[in-house]
């Protein structure tokens, strides 16, 4: 007998498949408003008061944050007893881009294609970025039965009514073009033999609108953007970090401090517009979670935008994701795309009982399967941790053989490494760390409260209130790091200026030492605690 799990998982298995029929004729029901409430209120992590603190100073002072959000919030700046010379300009551009992922690329390449002289900085590599780990696809309304309309209405429904309107409007309306734009540069999306592109489902929509290169999405959305970017010759300066933002006595941005990550030496950029792109914090582990994040998501950008004086919004809000790997433990914490759900496959306790509509929104589905462990419904794993079975055998029954490996063949081929075969057995899952809702506040147009300050991406506020759907990530990059090298370089044009400083580094210190708050911590922490080194 195939048996690739324990004994105990595979009596678990028995059960699963015997419920199989029965499941697959009968769906489970989609929750009420009410039963949704309920369940985020009492099980999703978001909702324990004890895993946040309270912001001492800054824009957002008396409003709470992650604990380990606020610790960085409430430490020293790396620079503070450093002697950085801000005569001494090493590099000197008209827009200045913190990062090298997807929204990054896209900002540096339509900057660029617009005449401004543009840099991109990222303290990894050029494409080593969340984008690249994206999975299940894009959204974009562009089918005849669809509309930015309704997009807009999942979106904002979905996000619990607490984005901002303006913020949802682009995003939808802007979302068809670039589907339009990223074809156009190659990106390989599945289409059929006649040419259109293939869209399925995601959790929350009420339309297949989510467009997709298999089950490696961002992956060859990063591949694309990242080959222009270089083609363009876009000059990129790699394995550095940005550690604070420079001022001038305007108060406008007006560039940042550089640290070379390979010899500890800082350097000066300066810019007349600077946009963030940094990207996420699940290498933060709130609340000791596992993560499905890049090495390098840390919440720089929210510390260095904060420090300066820009406003966060919903930094209080996380996505955790309902399908992370819990077994093999290899793999723990990587993401398992919501496409595998949204091509057939189901969550089902350890007696073998759908208990939850696979396509509810991604925080509901979270706090289902945490309720099912905690309630004494789970799958232990060998550890003693626990999660449910994601019942993958259901896909190649429903869409006929071969289809796991022509829609998901990314996930097929990370199992089989394992010996498990996801067409013959389920696969075990728990929420992993997976995005990062809130971030630096940004109006319409991608800027934020400090002038010439824009930021786009998962750094950003806003765009999805307190829950993101499915495929609305690799969509936000794309029209929020489009617009914002647009939007950059059109008003550096207008910029001249003062002199520099970092003046705001030491009121900021001052600050904390006023509110007792200040620490032996140093931010932006750059690297996750566990790496091998850090300066």
């Amino acid at each position: 007998m195939y048996a690739p799990y324990p004994e105990n998982m595979m009596e678990s298995i028995k059960k699963v498949e015997a419920t199989r029929a029965e499941r697959m004729a009968t769906e489970p029901r989609r929750l009420t408003a009410d039963e949704k409430d309920a369940l985020l209120n009492e099980f999703h992590p978001d909702r324990k008061p004890d895993a946040f603190a309270e912001i001492k100073i800054g824009p957002n002072k008396g409003q709470k944050a992650p604990l380990e959000l606020a610790k960085m919030l409430h430490s020293t700046s790396r620079i503070l007893n450093e002697k950085i010379d801000l005569s001494k300009i090493d590099y000197d551009v008209d827009v200045l881009v913190i990062g090298g992922g997807g929204a990054g690329s896209s900002c540096a390449i339509e900057a660029h294609n617009a005449g401004a002289n543009v840099m991109i900085v990222t303290k990894l590599r050029i494409g080593d970025a969340n984008t690249m780990m994206a999975e299940g696809g894009i959204q974009a309304a562009d089918k005849e039965n669809d509309s930015p309309v309704q997009h807009y209405l999942d979106c904002f429904g979905g996000g619990h009514f607490d984005a901002k309107p303006e913020l949802v409007k682009r995003l939808v309306m802007e979302a068809p073009d670039a589907i339009k734009w990223l074809n156009e540069l190659g990106v390989e999306f599945d289409k059929s033999e006649d040419g259109r592109m293939v869209t399925t489902h995601g959790g929350g929509t009420s339309r297949k609108r989510m467009h997709a290169a298999k089950d490696y999405s961002g992956a060859e959305i990063m591949r694309t953007i990242r080959d222009e970017v270089l083609n363009l010759g876009i000059p990129v300066v790699e394995f550095t970090s940005v550690v604070e933002l420079i001022k001038d006595d305007k108060g406008q941005v007006a560039g940042a401090v550089l640290l070379n990550m390979e010899t500890g030496d800082f350097a000066v950029a300066r810019a007349k517009t600077v946009v963030i792109a940094t990207g996420g914090a699940g290498r933060m582990h709130y609340q000791g979670f596992p993560t499905s994040n890049h090495y390098g998501a840390t919440a720089d950008g929210l510390v260095l935008g904060y420090r300066a004086g820009a406003s966060l919004r919903n930094q209080d809000s996380i996505q955790y994701h309902p399908t992370g790997a819990i077994y093999p433990s290899q793999i723990l914490g990587a993401l398992v795309t919501e496409k595998v759900r949204s091509v057939g496959a189901q969550l089902v306790n350890v007696n073998g009982e759908a208990y939850i509509h696979p396509l509810e929104t991604r925080d509901v589905n979270a706090s289902g399967v945490i309720r099912e462990c905690k309630e004494g419904r789970g799958v232990e794993v060998p550890g003693g941790a626990q999660g449910v079975w994601l019942d993958t055998p259901m896909i190649e029954i429903l869409g006929g053989e071969g289809t796991i490996e022509k829609r998901i063949p990314a996930m097929f081929r990370m199992y089989m490494n394992y010996g498990i075969d996801m067409r013959k057995v389920p696969i075990v899952i728990y929420p992993t760390l997976h995005y990062q809702n809130g971030g630096l506040e940004i109006d319409g147009d991608g800027f934020t409260s400090i002038p010439n300050l824009l930021v786009a991406g998962e750094a950003a506020g806003g765009i999805h209130g307190t829950n993101r759907l499915m495929g609305n990530s690799l969509l936000d990059v794309i029209v929020f790091g489009r617009n914002a090298g647009k939007q950059a370089a059109k008003k550096y044009k207008s910029v001249t200026l003062g002199n520099m400083n970092l003046d705001h580094v030491q009121s900021y210190d001052a600050e904390l030492v006023k509110a007792g708050c200040k620490t032996d911590e140093v931010s932006p922490l750059l690297l996750p605690k566990y790496a091998r080194h850090e300066r």
